[in-house]
């Protein structure tokens, strides 16, 4: 298998860095992102790798690591949209986003379409890691995105878990004749800090000792090596939503074409005035 240059966020704790390890271990080049200093450097040490450090609740920190992931790296041909989480209470960014929806989807929107004209050269696949989530707990509502009319942490995770779906749809539409592979995939309910800060029912299951019947993160990051490694249009087919390594039945939204649409012109329009970096919060 040729070496790829793979790029993973949220790769300095659980399924991230599960593959992060198994993909430096293979011989690939991998790239870890991670929100913080001293954990996103531990992993890449171990590894040998190359990280970067970036906290997708800020969009500045997004496209600075754009920015230096265009400088870096001719090629990316692996982009791991990893990152992700649960809040407690609803939370508004700096930017003026709702946090688990900036978290979950409008950083991950940014970072690609910054990307997108590397990731045509490279002839990029595109994993996003969504959840079940999505299917059982999402209300989604173009007209609210941000949860202004009623907050509830597993109706946000869901409902932003379902943008990222619509997202993979949308990409492949939109790009796969240029070259780009986009894939979804739920990696299964993984013993990791997920939640941990959350107020959501799903605390209790990751944080208990329900805890030891989950998936280990190793296994949890199975589909998207295998998605990383593999060959899309051989292997697995782009635009769709992935459980162990199989395509999974979604939430019947994510079939709707005209909402991925619209939900990526409203999301460009969202992350249009981000600050550049190093411009005043």
């Amino acid at each position: 298998m040729a070496r790829r240059t793979i790029v993973i966020t949220g790769a300095s704790d659980g399924i991230g860095a599960a593959a992060a390890r198994r993909l430096s271990e293979d011989g690939h080049e991998v790239v870890v992102v991670g929100r913080s200093p001293e954990k996103t450097a531990a992993v890449a040490r171990e590894l040998g790798a190359d990280f970067l450090v970036a906290d997708f609740a800020r969009l500045s920190d997004v496209r600075a690591l754009a920015e230096d992931l265009l400088e870096r790296y001719e090629r990316i041909d692996v982009l791991a949209n990893n990152a992700g989480g649960i809040m407690a209470d609803r939370q508004v960014s700096e930017d003026g986003h709702e946090l688990t929806f900036q978290v979950n989807h409008l950083a991950p929107f940014l970072l690609t379409t910054l990307l997108l004209d590397r990731l045509e050269e490279s002839r990029a696949s595109v994993i996003s890691t969504s959840s079940a989530a999505h299917r059982l707990f999402s209300d989604f509502h173009l007209d609210d995105l941000e949860s202004e009319r009623g907050y509830a942490p597993n109706t946000a995770y869901g409902n932003a878990k379902l943008a990222v779906n619509l997202f993979t749809r949308e990409l492949d539409r939109r790009y796969r004749a240029s070259g780009i592979s986009a894939a979804a995939f739920h990696p299964g309910v993984v013993a990791t800090n997920f939640a941990a800060t959350s107020t959501s029912s799903m605390r209790v299951l990751y944080q208990s000792v329900l805890s030891r019947f989950l998936t280990s993160s190793a296994k949890g990051a199975d589909t998207l090596v295998w998605l990383a490694t593999s060959t899309p249009g051989v292997d697995w087919e782009p635009g769709n939503y992935f459980v162990k390594r199989k395509v999974a039945a979604t939430h019947p939204l994510v079939g709707d074409a005209r909402l991925a649409a619209e939900l990526w012109d409203v999301s460009a329009a969202m992350v249009a005035d981000a600050a550049e970096p190093g411009a005043a919060a």
